[in-house]
């Protein structure tokens, strides 16, 4: 898998629910396919299938990892949520996956000092089982601003962030897309792309083709170019949904 990029361009992919949507990006001209590992016990029953699509179309792949759960609920994390991501890790190398995005909500607003604190040596003894696999490890942003996470980002220097542009219209008067770019673009090593029409709730989280809702892609891209972001990107949607926008988002990175 090359993660380089050639260092001058912006990899596009799109998110593979299936050995078929990895056929179907394959078809649109993507670079790769973001694979949502969300049962790891049913998992390793697709990887062979994974591996000769792989072969087959020459797409690389990356891995979205479950659900966290009750985000304040430390045993489940510990006892439940914690083996899941270690046993995703145990399978990305199968398929040469070389970056997994995670979902652990890191909103003080929204948690106990004592899961914050969990939390933080949660991501550090990932991060440090992750690095003997040579796998990265980023952080989705889903409620959280550059500021909330800026204290963790310090804390664990080997912490990589998803640059969730959907997620950061929602619960701000401001997409804070903007805020992640300006203090910490040296961690963004993946982006999510998809479009909503704000508000303040999950239900919010639309994943839009981009220009069907309100998030502001031609001034978050130009940014992007300011940072000189050359990494990965994928279009979480569906494949048709990819298909329908596919041409605009082309022009976006031009």
């Amino acid at each position: 898998m090359d993660m380089t990029n050639d260092k001058q361009s912006i990899h596009l992919g799109g998110t593979a629910r299936s050995p078929e949507d990895v056929t179907a990006l394959h078809e649109l001209g993507l670079h790769f396919a973001e694979i949502p590992i969300a049962d790891p016990d049913k998992f390793p029953a697709l990887i062979d299938t994974y591996s000769d699509l792989k072969k087959k179309t020459g797409l690389y792949y990356l891995c979205h990892g479950p659900r966290e759960g009750d985000p304040n609920d430390v045993e489940t994390l510990e006892n439940i949520y914690m083996p899941k991501l270690v046993q995703v890790l145990s399978i990305m190398p199968d398929l040469d996956m070389r970056l997994l995005t995670i979902h652990l909500w890191l909103d003080p607003r929204f948690l106990t000092r004592d899961a914050l604190a969990y939390k933080i040596d949660f991501l550090k003894r990932l991060i440090e089982i992750a690095a003997d696999a040579g796998i990265i490890i980023c952080l989705e942003n889903l409620s959280e601003n550059a500021t909330h996470l800026a204290a963790v980002l310090k804390t664990l220097p080997h912490l990589n962030l998803t640059l969730d542009m959907g997620h950061a219209q929602l619960l701000s008067k401001k997409n804070t897309s903007y805020g992640f770019m300006k203090k910490h673009p040296d961690r963004i090593k993946h982006i999510h792309v998809h479009d909503n029409r704000g508000g303040n709730s999950s239900d919010d989280d639309l994943h839009l083709p981009v220009g069907e809702g309100i998030v502001d892609f031609k001034r978050i891209f130009r940014q992007l170019k300011e940072i000189n972001y050359f990494g990965t990107m994928t279009l979480e949607l569906r494949p048709w949904e990819i298909k329908k926008c596919l041409g605009h988002v082309r022009q976006l990175l031009i």
